[in-house]
């Protein structure tokens, strides 16, 4: 294997297409493909192809593209500014590159690498802003995959807001020094309220606040994101928040939040932790209202990271109300919350009809008072019961349950770490859920759900809730 080196083989470039002419000859699928690519662009295509297949002909009519529709000849290379050969016939491509070249054209032939003086990318198309992914001929399926992942990062008004940046572009020329200044004007252009605007297809405001960002460039209005970074797992993670923790210039995240999704944010971002796990306060959650209300006065970009959904046992409203009395404008970004991960990893299903088809969502220290909750009836009705923050409190969350009616024969599974690769899981039914409390080694968040329905959950990667009678199946076993 040759030495690894990071130099490339080929120089990545953007040719201008505009009103010029490219010629792509072939018949099939290959043609048709790079017929494809190629509107993307505003070039002037034109397909050779004597005998095109009946879907590459229909949409070269539905399309109403240039075809010539005779053998090939080197003379029909003439005046192109990219040549594509994708006949399906080695030899007959070489030639028409061959005839491109000497006429001094860059051409490409399919699936010949040494006979293409430029490869084709996998591209991702937010004109005028465009990514083009190359592997030098290594695999397109690669550059696929790459390009998969890059268009889920970018935000599908991207476009839009380039293309709204062009009309600022001589405005700013005069009116910004160049340097720093002008570096600042154009990175609040495209990550603050100009570009939420634009996301949210508001091209009027958007205009109003680029004004207003010429007329105040000492003033910047700060904006909050209180963002849901789901259960765990980066992949569940919504393409929003990526958006959003890219764009930030400050990310104030809890404990709970792995490091992974923390370290995902914009490289440069300042990353603040406050705490906010049990035995380990950092913060209290005044000190954090007060956090997010003095970086938004400095007109920061925040984002203000949750563990699960904001939303769901958050502690979001308190938040949203300190930013609405201190006039900061603010967003909420929904995240996965822990019920529904550790539902999936159970192959459990949270509702199931005939069965139960209501979901109270509870923590277990709404369980350890004197006084039963209002909800306490629809779980005796058949409801599931997803309980958060319950594994010191389980004895009294199974008490209080089998007081309200509950049979203490009900199905339970738990789940500490959902959606995790460390996470664990334990089954057992609702009076053996005091165990629970005695499972020093279950250190991260663990999240309970009790119903009928959860017998329906899958528990051969599960272990009994209760140790002698995980000692006693394994006996069983042997």
């Amino acid at each position: 294997m040759p030495p690894r080196t990071e130099q490339l083989s080929v120089f990545p470039a953007f040719f201008r297409v505009e009103g010029r002419v490219a010629a792509v000859f072939g018949n099939g699928d290959e043609a048709f493909a790079k017929v494809r690519l190629l509107l993307n662009t505003q070039a002037r295509i034109v397909a050779h192809t004597d005998r095109p297949e009946a879907d590459f002909h229909a949409f070269l009519i539905a399309n109403r593209i240039d075809t010539v529709r005779e053998a090939f000849t080197s003379d029909q290379v003439d005046g192109a500014a990219l040549v594509f050969a994708a006949t399906g016939d080695a030899e007959q491509d070489r030639r028409i590159v061959d005839a491109a070249r000497a006429a001094k054209i860059p051409a490409n032939a399919v699936d010949q690498p040494d006979y293409c003086d430029f490869f084709t990318p996998a591209l991702v198309n937010r004109a005028p802003v465009a990514v083009a992914i190359g592997t030098e001929g290594a695999g397109p399926v690669l550059a696929q995959m790459i390009r998969a992942q890059i268009d889920q990062l970018l935000s599908p008004s991207l476009g839009r807001l380039a293309a709204l940046a062009t009309n600022y572009r001589k405005t700013v020329e005069h009116l910004v020094p160049r340097g720093v200044s002008r570096r600042i004007f154009w990175r609040r252009f495209f990550s603050g309220p100009v570009a939420d605007a634009v996301a949210n297809g508001n091209i009027p405001r958007a205009r109003r606040a680029a004004n207003g960002l010429l007329r105040s460039l000492d003033r910047v209005e700060g904006h909050v994101w209180l963002v849901g970074a789901g259960p765990g797992a980066e992949d569940l993670l919504t393409l929003r928040a990526q958006r959003v923790m890219m764009e930030a210039d400050v990310i104030v995240y809890d404990a709970l939040v792995p490091q992974a999704i923390v370290d995902m944010g914009r490289r440069d971002a300042e990353r603040l932790s406050v705490g906010k796990r049990k035995g380990c306060h950092s913060k209290s959650q005044e000190e954090i209202n007060d956090l997010l209300v003095d970086l938004g006065r400095q007109g920061k970009r925040v984002v203000r990271l949750k563990s699960g959904d904001p939303l769901v046992y958050g502690r979001a409203g308190e938040e949203m109300a300190a930013l609405r009395a201190a006039g900061i404008s603010y967003e909420i970004v929904p995240g996965i919350t822990s019920a529904f991960a550790a539902a999936a990893d159970f192959e459990l299903p949270l509702t199931l009809r005939g069965v139960a088809s209501s979901l109270v969502f509870t923590t277990g220290h709404d369980l350890t008072g004197d006084v039963l909750p209002d909800w306490a009836s629809l779980a005796v009705s058949g409801a599931t019961i997803a309980v958060y923050m319950g594994r010191t409190v389980a004895a009294s969350v199974a008490e209080k349950l089998m007081q309200a009616g509950i049979p203490a024969e009900t199905t339970v599974a738990v789940i500490e770490n959902a959606s995790r690769a460390d996470r664990r899981l334990l089954h057992g039914i609702l009076r053996d859920l005091p165990d629970l409390q005695h499972r020093d080694e279950l250190t991260g968040p663990v999240m309970v759900i009790i119903g009928d329905a959860v017998a329906g959950a899958n528990f051969e990667l599960s272990e009994p809730l209760v140790r002698e009678r995980a000692r006693f199946d394994e006996l069983a076993r042997s």
